[in-house]
């Protein structure tokens, strides 16, 4: 089978809600990506196939072709095609997948997967919220589906409760570990290990080049001391994800386009993996799906070096690496969406661009990518730095 390559990453330093990039257009966010991706590599952007974006709250500033949008705010040429996909918060994971998969394949030789989303702007669920105001239809799940699962109540918080009580965590561990992951944030950002993958936007004012939900003082208290989504759960807003917005591409090329172009891979795709399970706990899918993974790869989990699972919710990681028995210093080095925050259709594409990093910058081989999505389904994708 044919190969394909990462030569070139970057993202966006992510924003609070309502915070500096709050006056950025979505689609000048994924703009910025695509001109990084061809500064840094010095292609001519004619020669991309396809871009691929994944985005999740589809309307509003993100409806109307939105992928198709970004190409035409950056400076590619309109010859550029694009798509926009939602696998829900793996939806630019899956966009890497489509990209390299269109490579292998032997289609395409320059593909760009990359993801947006502005939780400012579109905020999260708008898409369902505002057709549900106007009275218009009965949402997404039909009778069919509440019949088969018994409930309407389809949500990522009740998932992530389930998951903590089924794995036996409490909120002081769920506490804990959201503290570890601003602290490696926090180190991360001193050190200079996101500056490579950081695209610098002008802000009024200045630059914005440095995560901004990274919280240098948290302390174990502070934390405990977030109200609880649920009044008898373990989930906060503070040992779950951050709402944010932020953008991240990958471009993923053929060998013949490495030749061609005179381009040097930061990566070789291994393993591309994607399955599905129970959609009311919703978020356990990458235990099972890393499983499949490795077992397709002919791998074990130790001959992994980097893994980075995402913190949607503190329990996720933690059931993956309970489950796993994976080292819990090779998960989320440079800390996880908690800290860094979750720009949902922007995160698989951001997971990717540190995780490529981070092998390079540690010396180290194979890396594991890994997200919990709506719907009960994963994606994992193995790399090998090269």
């Amino acid at each position: 089978m044919a190969e394909a390559y990462i030569v070139e990453t970057a993202r966006t330093a992510g924003g609070r809600r309502g915070g500096v990039l709050r006056d950025w257009h979505p689609a000048n966010l994924g703009a910025e990506v695509l001109n990084a991706l061809v500064d840094r590599t010095g292609i001519d952007g004619a020669i991309i196939d396809d871009v691929i974006v994944g985005c999740v709250t589809q309307g509003g500033e993100q409806a109307f072709a939105f992928g198709r949008n970004c190409v035409l705010a950056s400076k590619l040429p309109q010859s550029v095609p694009a798509v926009t996909i939602d696998r829900q918060c793996g939806s630019s994971q899956q966009a890497v997948q489509f990209a390299a998969q269109a490579v292998m394949s032997g289609t395409q030789d320059v593909v760009v997967a990359m993801g947006v989303e502005s939780m400012t702007r579109v905020p999260m669920g708008s898409n369902v919220f505002l057709y549900g105001k106007a009275e218009l239809g009965e949402g997404p799940f039909s009778d069919r589906i509440v019949e088969r699962y018994g409930t309407k109540n389809f949500s990522q918080f009740i998932g992530a409760e389930m998951i903590a009580k089924k794995y036996g965590f409490d909120r002081e561990a769920l506490d804990a570990y959201a503290l570890e992951s601003h602290k490696r944030a926090t180190a991360a950002r001193n050190e200079g290990r996101f500056d490579a993958e950081i695209i610098p936007l002008d802000i009024d004012g200045g630059t914005h080049s440095r995560d901004e939900g990274i919280r240098d003082d948290a302390t174990l208290e502070t934390i405990s001391s977030v109200k609880l989504l649920q009044p008898d759960g373990m989930i906060s807003a503070a040992n779950a994800s951050q709402i944010c917005d932020g953008a991240a591409g990958v471009l993923i090329v053929s060998e013949a386009a490495l030749k061609k172009y005179n381009l040097t891979p930061k990566a070789r795709i291994v393993n591309l993996t994607v399955t599905a399970g129970d959609p009311v706990i919703m978020l356990e899918e990458p235990l099972p799906a890393t499983d499949h993974a490795l077992k397709r790869a002919g791998m074990k989990i130790d001959d992994i070096d980097l893994f980075e699972v995402n913190e949607a919710f503190a329990p996720i990681p933690m059931a993956w690496l309970k489950h796993t028995g994976a080292d819990p210093e090779k998960l989320n080095v440079n800390g996880g969406a908690i800290a860094l925050g979750h720009p949902l259709g922007a995160s698989g594409a951001r997971l990717m661009t540190t995780l490529v990093h981070s092998l390079h910058a540690h010396g180290k081989k194979y890396g594991l990518q890994t997200m919990c999505e709506g719907g009960g389904i994963a994606n994992v994708t193995i790399i090998e730095a090269v």
